[in-house]
């Protein structure tokens, strides 16, 4: 899909429902068009440059979309336009077809099903992996006021089958701060997915991982997509080719090229600016 193509796909989304009036900021997530993203003329300048110029896509529900480009290229700024960290100075952001992501705090994008995986993993070294997950479930704290309060039967069958699905059965008792920098990150990736997100954005996943963790990792987001929408900024092409379906290039804050890995590998503008580098 082109720029232009994603722009008037979006633009028909948003004129054809609540959003169109402007003013709907929370409420359930209507995925009626299928739509679960989409990003309409996104410009963002700090200090005079450019981080997105006019960025069009839109990603579908159970989608898993990677996001490559050259340093500089705006994918960092498009993820914090999604999570409303930055503002963008013109331009559109929904999620679904009616929450407008330009006029949402970031707990409220957060609370609306939006995680956000950074390069870092951001984990409670001194608890246990268990205890990790725990803290990440989704539940009335003023019920459950402590850590270790009794969990109910289903509450521990979702912990036992995010630790299958990450791998670290018998890891569940050991500190997070013990394990392996690859089991770190599944794990945070593991606390995101225990809030349920309906998108989940996924910054350099596999940066510093061994080839087996690697492996694994490409594994367990081809197991994810479809249950959830993932979106995937990474730099390691041998990763992308693993779990690649659809690819989005940004360069200089606005969208290159976009298709098919093969398709996007030829494209003599992708050659010129990131590939061929």
């Amino acid at each position: 899909m082109t720029p232009s193509t994603a722009a008037a796909r979006t633009g028909d989304l948003a004129e054809s429902g609540p959003a169109a009036l402007g003013h709907v900021v929370t409420g359930e997530l209507d995925l009626s068009h299928r739509i679960i993203l989409y990003l309409d003329d996104i410009s963002v300048s700090f200090d005079g440059f450019k981080a997105l110029n006019d960025l069009s896509l839109s990603i579908d529900a159970g989608e898993l979309r990677c996001v490559i480009g050259p340093n500089g290229a705006g994918k960092t700024t498009m993820m914090d336009v999604i999570t409303g960290k930055t503002r963008p100075d013109a331009g559109k952001a929904f999620f679904g077809q009616t929450l407008d992501l330009t006029r949402m705090s970031e707990s409220e994008i957060a609370n609306a099903g939006i995680g956000r995986k950074f390069q870092k993993p951001t984990i409670f070294a001194d608890h246990t992996v268990f205890e990790n997950l725990e803290l990440a479930m989704k539940a009335d704290r003023r019920v459950r006021r402590t850590l270790f309060a009794k969990l109910a039967g289903d509450e521990r069958d979702r912990i036992a089958e995010m630790l299958r699905m990450i791998r670290l059965q018998d890891r569940a008792d050991r500190l997070a701060g013990l394990l392996s920098h690859g089991e770190k990150q599944w794990l945070e990736i593991a606390v995101l997915l225990m809030q349920q997100p309906k998108l989940l954005l996924l910054d350099e996943p596999v940066a510093g991982m061994t080839d087996d963790e690697t492996e694994r990792t490409a594994e367990l987001f081809l197991e994810l997509a479809g249950k959830h929408t993932l979106v995937v900024v990474e730099h390691d092409m041998a990763f992308i080719a693993k779990i690649a379906r659809k690819v989005t290039v940004l360069d200089e804050g606005h969208v290159i090229a976009e298709g098919p890995l093969d398709v996007v590998q030829q494209d003599p503008k992708v050659i010129e600016v990131y590939l061929g580098r």
